[in-house]
């Protein structure tokens, strides 16, 4: 299974900017906007990261990380928040976060330091994604197919990361523009179909078709086409 990441953060930017950018990287990311939903998000399942903003309406995420690590909770927990003082940052270390990172910050840096936290917990141990013949590492942004380069657009490279995570598995049009995209799926947009289409063209330029069509379904990436006889 792919690295999971939760985002609590309120301001829609910065969280739009932070969630946008891990899914580009091929991570798994659901987000909160307020302290009851990140909590209530945190109850629900373990999670490879959480990248944590101090300042949330409702409860704020120094309460959070203090609940999570009272209930016995080892998940990685950066703090990302513009409390710059280090009397805070002693503070949320001190309450149980693993790191700490200030606004503004570089999106490099944060992406560096949620890979050392992964790392941590025994994932991301490698940034290669694989698949029948087609490879993608995710630190040099190189796609090969049968050991051939591949040049992808950002979008169509996150598409593509997206089925290397999720091979063999139908994928609905709503998932996938949910992920990839960030946005909700209204249903009439054709920028799956053309991505697909794109994505496709420059794959099977090395070999046969992976991205398989299932009609009122959605999508598989995988080597037999499940709608073809046995």
């Amino acid at each position: 299974m792919g690295v999971r990441i939760l985002v609590v953060e309120d301001d829609p930017e910065i969280a739009d900017f932070i969630i946008r950018g891990l899914r580009e990287e091929g991570y798994t990311v659901e987000s909160a906007a307020d302290g009851e939903t990140g909590w209530w998000m945190l109850k629900q399942s373990s999670w490879d990261v959480v990248v944590l903003d101090w300042w949330l309406p409702g409860i704020d995420g120094l309460t959070l990380l203090e609940r999570l690590r009272r209930e016995e909770r080892d998940d990685p927990v950066l703090f990302l928040t513009a409390r710059d003082a280090v009397s805070d940052k002693v503070r949320g270390l001190d309450r149980g976060a693993d790191d700490y990172l200030t606004k503004p910050f570089d999106y490099e840096e944060l992406l560096a330091r949620v890979r050392v936290l992964a790392r941590r917990q025994g994932k991301a141990t490698s940034t290669v994604l694989n698949h029948a013949d087609v490879r993608v590492d995710l630190a040099t942004h190189r796609v090969e197919r049968a050991g051939k380069r591949i040049e992808l657009k950002p979008k169509e490279q996150a598409l593509l990361v997206y089925f290397l995570r999720n091979p063999e598995k139908v994928l609905s049009r709503t998932r996938i523009y949910e992920h990839v995209w960030g946005e909700r799926f209204d249903g009439l947009s054709n920028t799956i179909e053309y991505h697909v289409m794109e994505l496709r063209r420059k794959l099977e330029s090395h070999g046969p078709r992976l991205i398989h069509t299932l009609r009122g379904r959605g999508y598989l990436f995988g080597e037999r086409d499940p709608e073809s006889p046995s």
